[in-house]
């Protein structure tokens, strides 16, 4: 799958960049599959946490429409500035990134509910229940939320642990809300470091 999955010389570097930041740049399969989940629904408006040197937002803008608008958020304002310069090497003007920095779970709860099209989470895995909650709340019927590093989710919750840490629990746990909850269609795609992505559905009437 890496060998399919072709970067350019841009995502290389921006790759390479966040290697050597120690940022965990996303592999260029997990990439791609981001950029064809934002054209699969003609994603306009993205959340993606965590911003890191600038690989994944290349991914999702270049899947994303032309006049979209991807809104970045990360702790780190070095990881921002190395971003914000990998999107000036890929051709994107400064109006199609706005850069956030924070913590993503109190930046995400001032953005607007049901204004996004698809969020994307690539920050700490102890928080992803709570990255769930506040993502579909975020997104519209139809969008799509997606978690990067979810091979842990793969491990059923319902069988014997061996004393998981907080983020492998976590990641287990995301996954099986993901897979309970009727208003989602989940699907876990066992490229690069896993993606656990999930379309949200509308609520169904009250019989």
């Amino acid at each position: 799958m890496e060998q399919y999955a072709v970067e350019d010389a841009t995502l290389s570097s921006a790759r390479e960049t966040g290697q050597r930041a120690e940022s965990s740049p996303i592999s260029a399969s997990g990439g791609a599959a981001l950029r064809f989940l934002a054209a699969s629904i003609g994603a306009r408006a993205v959340v993606e946490v965590g911003t890191g040197c600038g690989s994944s937002g290349i991914w999702l803008l270049r899947g994303m429409r032309g006049e979209s608008v991807l809104t970045s958020v990360d702790i780190e304002p070095e990881y921002q500035e190395l971003a914000r310069a990998a999107y000036r090497r890929a051709g994107f003007p400064a109006n199609r990134v706005r850069l956030i920095l924070g913590r993503g779970l109190h930046v995400l709860p001032r953005l607007t509910d049901g204004a996004y099209d698809m969020v994307f989470v690539d920050a700490e895995p102890a928080s992803y229940p709570a990255y769930l909650a506040e993502a579909l709340r975020l997104l519209r019927v139809g969008g799509i939320v997606v978690f990067n590093n979810a091979l842990e989710a793969a491990t059923s919750s319902d069988g014997p642990l061996s004393a998981p840490d907080a983020g492998t629990a976590a990641v287990r746990e995301v996954a099986r809300l993901v897979r309970d909850d009727e208003q989602l269609i989940p699907l876990l795609l066992p490229i690069g470091e896993g993606l656990l992505a999930a379309i949200r559905e509308e609520a169904p009437a009250d019989s």
